[in-house]
């Protein structure tokens, strides 16, 4: 056999043979593996079967008086000022990060709004827009104490808590403005707890921000570069800084969203409780980190959907209204969703070793 009939024999051989260089078993691709992919990819996923879970019980043990209209918007009603509050403790903790001053500012922005209305006689859109100021303001001290100057978000935000409670106190005089005086000279300040009516259900303008506010923030988290460079800040922001992204510039846009938001929450607050009252929203900050955690956004910043802070808001909601129509003792509540913030952090650590 000739050279040349011999390398196109050969060629013909390797040609034929199989195309698999080299194959790797994957370990993790059982039943078990392919749910803790699912639950990595989708990390809303986890607090939506708890919440359909919690529904379908307490529906089973309450029938028409839970699965009404009335009691399903109750519920939204119930969860507006924690689920918008919740929006913007999502965004920091996406970057790792954690703001304890949240309700501080939401009580004081709406401070700002009543007291510059009522107190200076100025008009009421014009106050609204000082209290939203405001609140960006404060915002944009907290990640400029981060960004710039390297402390722990834990503690700036700690000590901005006491200080903007402090001056929250001192400002208004420790004085509430009536429900009634507000109505009958600036209903304006009441607009996000207008009502409406559909169906049998009651909506809230302010159950409707925030359902708006959770759906643009998901949108522009998964689908803008602000988004993208949000989760790379959080998870690594060396990394993030060397390929290109400017972290100084992106958490000073989540903490002054951050703060903005917190001012529209106490815009709705107005309208929830109707009056302006400086000792109000007091634990907002711990149910927002509650509302996070449940809804599987990662502590370690980085991962998570904002859509399960709406969840993990709506799963509180609903165990609290449940056992109150139970005629459970308020206790339980608490208990409850304690297991649930243990458990939630437990799962999140089981998902992050599909990563490791």
């Amino acid at each position: 056999m000739s050279e040349a009939n011999q390398n196109a024999q050969e060629f013909e051989t390797a040609a034929n043979a199989s195309e698999t260089v080299a194959e790797f078993e994957d370990h993790r691709r059982g039943v078990l593996g392919k749910l803790q992919h699912l639950l990595h990819v989708n990390p809303s996923f986890v607090p939506l079967i708890v919440l359909v879970g919690a529904i379908v019980i307490f529906g089973l043990l309450l029938g028409s008086k839970f699965f009404s209209p009335f009691a399903m918007t109750l519920i939204l009603q119930q969860v507006q000022i924690v689920g918008i509050v919740a929006a913007a403790q999502s965004l920091v903790i996406l970057t790792a990060g954690i703001d304890l001053s949240v309700g501080a500012i939401m009580v004081f922005s709406s401070v700002i709004m009543g007291q510059f209305t009522f107190r200076y006689g100025i008009p009421v859109p014009i106050a609204v827009m000082c209290g939203l100021a405001m609140g960006t303001l404060i915002g944009a001290l907290n990640g400029w104490l981060v960004s710039r100057v390297k402390l722990p978000p834990f503690i700036v935000t700690l000590g901005m808590w006491q200080i903007v409670l402090a001056t929250n106190f001192l400002y208004s005089a420790n004085e509430t403005i009536r429900s009634q005086d507000i109505e009958a000279n600036a209903p304006f300040l009441q607009f996000f707890g207008t009502k409406f009516s559909v169906g049998g259900a009651t909506f809230t303008v302010g159950v409707i921000f925030m359902l708006v506010l959770i759906f643009v923030l998901a949108y522009a988290l998964k689908h803008t570069a602000w988004g993208r460079h949000v989760y790379a800040v959080g998870d690594d922001p060396e990394a993030a800084e060397l390929s290109g992204v400017n972290v100084h510039r992106t958490l000073m846009s989540v903490y002054m969203l951050s703060g903005l938001i917190c001012a529209f929450a106490g815009w709705a607050l107005i309208g929830r409780i109707g009056s302006v009252s400086p000792t109000s929203g007091q634990l907002a900050n711990i149910e927002s980190i509650t509302a996070v955690v449940i809804g599987g956004i990662s502590l370690f910043g980085g991962r998570g959907s904002i859509l399960g802070s709406l969840f993990g808001a709506l799963i509180v909601g609903v165990f609290t209204l449940g056992l109150r129509l139970l005629g459970a003792d308020a206790q339980w509540t608490f208990l409850l969703i304690g297991l649930l913030i243990i458990a939630a952090v437990a799962v999140d650590q089981w998902i992050r070793k599909v990563s490791g």
